[in-house]
């Protein structure tokens, strides 16, 4: 008799898979990516319960009365501006929370839906290809249970989203049924392109693709709610083939009608069972659309210094660059209807720093540094890549075929900042160009081009803040994000929420002169150029200093 004949049996959860559970070991996920993700829930909750009450308040102080509400309706007669904000309700009568509907709620959509596709890709596709779902998978853990705990986690985050939005609504004075149509039709639609991103991740098998793809995504759907509302200014059928304008045509604070959200709620259900059936196709680690082999050798440009900072980050550069050119456009074009605007409403001096003697001159100055806060996030973002790459454990295999740690950060650091400077650049002359068309003076092309260049001391100060923190410690460079954000709260509310001039100049880009309305100055660009290189070469002595992927 063989000694094995006596061996006990091994149990196992796989032991007898007609009897376990696809959903076993949910509750122990669900645990699990809520409290990876909790803190990332709690910023974006917090954001917009501060963000949107804020937003609200500061209109009603910058349109105070009824002449005010008619003199900004006039600007929704532009393209432009119909372009960039939503469909036209209340024509009748321009009310103040017509005004919130019709030009507060699409940036309240996009942040939510840029959430949801970084948390969804966070939970699937990025769990894939970092290997730990197929260690989860070893577990006791039913087949459906990584893909439906990702889901509870993104649709819990999106709730928590939707009642931050109604109770901050709430609060500044907005009627319940209004405010709970803009909670939920904000957190649908973010569900929506959750959804979207579940059903692109099935493609690639890898995380930054996946984002990428449901990010232009996001793009194209803007693109076709504004081409679709400047054909009708209440929306035309164009506009119904954007997830954004399923919330929209709530028509809330207007004429509110809820079927609409009925069509988001459909469109959840069937994009997360397509994800389903796509994801039965393919293994797991794989994407249907398997990944090329690349060629056997790297190309010279790629060895070249700065190579794989070129390859990782151009792609998304390229994206918003031409995304931002286009709101640059734009934003110029609204020139042409200034003049009824400030003589219906004087006020608005005291809320932006617009000058009646040089009107188009200082509105151009100030919607470049509004559209600055685009180069600023990007060149945070494109230098903070090196920490993905750290983490992920692919910056090691550079650093062991010979490079420097310090040579390869300021290689990368400088190839980031070369790219958002033409794109920079760019901006201004989307600018010039929209100001052109407006008031037919070519001149405007050459002066915002130039007066963009101001802002680069001020983007690369924002980089160098980034690998500073970045050589300092893994877990500092959430510090970078913060003096994003708190700039960019500057930038567009500071004036409207008279905060004072001290805190104002903490951000970078309030020392920035507004070129072309002002004279030059060149002191407080030559400071910040000073303290960037400081920066700069403050993190890279300190990321010398620190071990691989720790702080």
């Amino acid at each position: 008799m063989n000694a094995t004949t006596h061996a006990p049996a091994v149990h196992t959860h796989r032991a007898n898979p007609a009897k376990a559970s696809p959903l076993t070991g949910l509750g122990a996920l669900v645990r699990l990516y809520g409290r990876i993700s909790r803190r990332t829930i709690i910023v974006w909750t917090l954001a917009m319960l501060v963000l949107v009450p804020a937003s609200v308040y500061a209109m009603k102080e910058a349109y105070p009365d009824q002449g005010a509400l008619d003199a900004r309706a006039m600007l929704l007669d532009n393209p432009s501006a119909v372009m960039m904000t939503g469909p036209y309700f209340a024509t009748g009568q321009y009310t103040f929370w017509a005004m919130v509907a019709n030009e507060l709620f699409l940036y309240i959509l996009i942040p939510a839906a840029i959430m949801s596709v970084l948390l969804t890709v966070r939970h699937t596709r990025g769990e894939e290809e970092a290997g730990r779902l197929e260690m989860t998978r070893a577990l006791p853990t039913g087949r459906l249970a990584p893909a439906a705990a990702a889901l509870i986690i993104v649709t819990l985050a999106n709730l928590a989203l939707g009642a931050a939005i109604t109770l901050g609504t709430l609060w500044v004075g907005g009627e319940l049924p209004g405010s709970l149509a803009l909670g939920l039709g904000t957190a649908l639609t973010a569900m929506v392109f959750a959804a979207i991103t579940a059903v692109v991740a099935q493609l690639t098998e890898h995380a930054g693709t996946a984002s990428g793809m449901a990010l232009g995504l996001l793009a194209l759907a803007f693109m076709v709610r504004g081409i679709g509302d400047v054909i009708d200014r209440q929306g035309s059928w164009l506009s119904w083939f954007s997830p954004l304008a399923w919330a929209q045509q709530t028509r809330v604070f207007v004429d509110l009608r809820w079927w609409p959200l009925l069509v988001s709620l459909a469109a959840v259900v069937v994009l997360l069972v397509l994800a389903g059936a796509l994801s039965r196709r393919r293994d797991v680690g794989a994407g249907l659309r398997a990944a090329s082999a690349g060629p056997r050798r790297a190309s010279p440009a790629l060895l070249a210094p700065g190579g794989l900072a070129r390859r990782l980050v151009t792609g998304s550069m390229l994206a918003w660059g031409i995304g931002l050119f286009l709101f640059a456009l734009a934003f110029g074009s609204l020139a042409s209807s200034l003049t009824d605007l400030v003589e219906q409403m004087p006020t608005i001096q005291e809320f932006a720093p617009i000058s009646v003697d040089d009107l188009t001159g200082s509105f151009s100055a100030f919607v470049l540094m509004m559209l600055a806060i685009g180069p600023v996030a990007l060149i945070v973002s494109g230098v903070l890549r090196m920490r993905t790459e750290e983490i992920a454990g692919r910056l090691a295999g550079v650093l062991v075929a010979g490079t420097s740690r310090v040579h390869l950060a300021a290689t990368w650091s400088l190839v980031v900042l070369l790219e958002v400077a033409l794109m920079q650049v760019l901006l201004g002359l989307g600018v010039g160009i929209g100001v052109w068309a407006a008031t037919d003076d070519a001149s405007w092309i050459g002066e915002m081009t130039l007066a963009a260049l101001a802002y680069l001391p001020a983007i690369a100060l924002f980089g160098a803040f980034a690998l500073a923190t970045y050589g300092l410690h893994l877990r500092a460079t959430g510090l970078a994000w913060l003096l994003v954000i708190f700039t960019a709260l500057v930038t567009f509310l500071g004036d409207m929420l008279g905060l004072p001039d001290w805190v104002k100049d903490l951000s970078p880009l309030n020392h920035v002169p507004l070129l072309p309305s002002v004279e030059f100055e060149g002191l407080p660009l030559l400071v910040m150029g000073g303290l960037a290189a400081v920066l700069g070469v403050a993190g890279l002595l300190a990321l010398r200093r620190r071990d691989l992927a720790a702080g």
